[in-house]
């Protein structure tokens, strides 16, 4: 991450490409593995709605990653000022989260959310959206706990999960 400097075994220190701009690849090894994982892990591809909470560095690799695998994204903000970034690198979709009305119209829709906010924000909102077998993955860590009302998890038998990052072998 931010060392000048490191000593490490070499199994686990990867080479990258000379002709790679090492800024630029620089968010494959962090936000990139970090959301790469639980979309390989919950099978996201065609056919599927799959939501991105939040286009900060996490979410830019999500929906990136969400769209190549071939699933429809529909990326979720509180600020209209990242509507067009988020259709430029490739969501399909963009609600602005605090329109309650957007919100509705997406109840039980969703295959797989992923949760890329590390602020304080209302997770059942989110939860609402999935479809029955749904799965919610937080990959975002807010300071404080996030409360989770028990009735929309268990009336659709949804799931709510963690990641942090993944193996090298991914």
């Amino acid at each position: 991450g931010y060392s000048q400097s490191i000593v490490v075994t070499e199994d686990f220190v990867l080479r990258m490409p000379a002709n790679l701009d090492p800024a630029a690849a620089a968010p494959l090894l962090c936000a990139g593995i970090t959301t790469y994982s639980p979309l390989k892990h919950w099978k996201v591809g065609p056919g599927q709605k799959v939501g991105v909470v939040g286009l900060g560095g996490l979410g830019h690799m999500a929906v990136k990653f969400a769209k190549a695998f071939g699933a429809h994204v529909v990326l979720f903000t509180t600020s209209e000022s990242k509507v067009a970034d988020a259709k430029r690198i490739g969501a399909h979709e963009v609600v602005i989260s605090k329109d309650e009305k957007q919100m509705a119209a997406h109840a039980g829709t969703f295959d797989f959310i992923i949760d890329a906010v590390s602020a304080d924000h209302d997770i059942n909102a989110y939860m609402n959206l999935l479809k029955r077998d749904g799965n919610l993955t937080l990959v975002g860590a807010p300071e404080k706990p996030l409360p989770v009302a028990a009735f929309p998890l268990l009336m659709r038998r949804r799931s709510l999960s963690g990641s942090l990052i993944g193996g090298l072998p991914e």
